[in-house]
């Protein structure tokens, strides 16, 4: 019966052979992506940052910014708005409302300002999403864009791409990727980075220096570190600020709308 059995399979012709063994191996391959992506999903969820309740309650709207939140977080002026708009990416694995209070800061100033949510909350997923911001604000004449962290890089990328819809770029705790060359773009540029940040690499700050316009603002907060240019409370790496988040995020605000009025001149 054995000798019988060991006759049938030399029988199958070898190619006949390994054609049923496909299946086996695709239906392999399809579950390793599978569990990959399961374990990805399941990490995103345990490190993403939340907002935190103070970040929650500039999601109210008020007498001076309308606040939306539908495609995108969206501060609208309640009276007559500016002619420059501001789009913001959040950094990577941080849950946008962070963003809230810095947003309706510079809204309630008259500059419509949309923050941008993001797949799986990681920006370079969703680098082209302005466009379609732009493309839903045609009174809007001129455009900043800017992001945190890993925000910024996405934002850069998407500038890169987009240099004439793109007026002004904000990096916090942030700078451009390699391969991007922003020194003859005339973009107005302002880069703001805590000297107690622990995630932001300083040897890259540097060397932004040299890919970005000669006239960039470079503003370092004395005291300032990674985490407190949002609202989701301390990150893993980062080191201790040795100044309130009101007073780093103060200083960021009227930053941010010295480049806006710039722009808007």
């Amino acid at each position: 019966m054995k000798r019988e059995t060991e006759q049938r399979e030399e029988d199958v012709h070898p190619l006949l052979r390994k054609k049923l063994g496909w299946p086996l191996i695709i239906s392999t391959i399809f579950m390793t992506f599978v569990v990959i992506g399961c374990g990805f999903f399941v990490w995103v969820a345990a490190r993403g940052a939340d907002a935190l309740p103070e970040a929650l309650l500039a999601l109210e709207s008020d007498s001076a910014v309308t606040v939306t939140d539908d495609k995108w977080l969206q501060f609208d002026p309640t009276s007559e708005a500016k002619s420059v708009g501001y789009i913001y990416y959040p950094g990577g694995l941080v849950d946008e409302a962070a963003y809230a209070p810095y947003a309706k800061a510079i809204a309630s100033e008259g500059y419509p300002t949309i923050i941008v949510p993001m797949p799986l909350d990681l920006a370079l997923f969703g680098a082209n999403r302005a466009a379609g911001v732009i493309e839903a604000y045609p009174e809007v004449t001129h455009w900043v864009i800017g992001g945190h962290s890993l925000g910024g890089v996405a934002a850069a990328r998407f500038t890169n791409e987009n240099l004439a819809d793109i007026d002004g770029i904000i990096f916090l705790a942030s700078h451009p990727e390699e391969g991007i060359d922003f020194t003859e773009s005339g973009l107005e540029v302002l880069s703001i980075y805590g000297n107690r940040d622990g995630l932001l690499n300083p040897v890259a700050v540097a060397k932004s220096r040299t890919i970005l316009p000669a006239d960039s603002n470079f503003v370092e907060i004395e005291g300032g570190n990674h985490a407190q240019f949002g609202w989701y409370g301390d990150q893993e790496g980062d080191l201790p600020a040795e100044i309130p988040q009101s007073e780093q995020m103060s200083e960021t605000i009227m930053l941010t709308l010295e480049l806006l009025a710039s722009i808007e001149e």
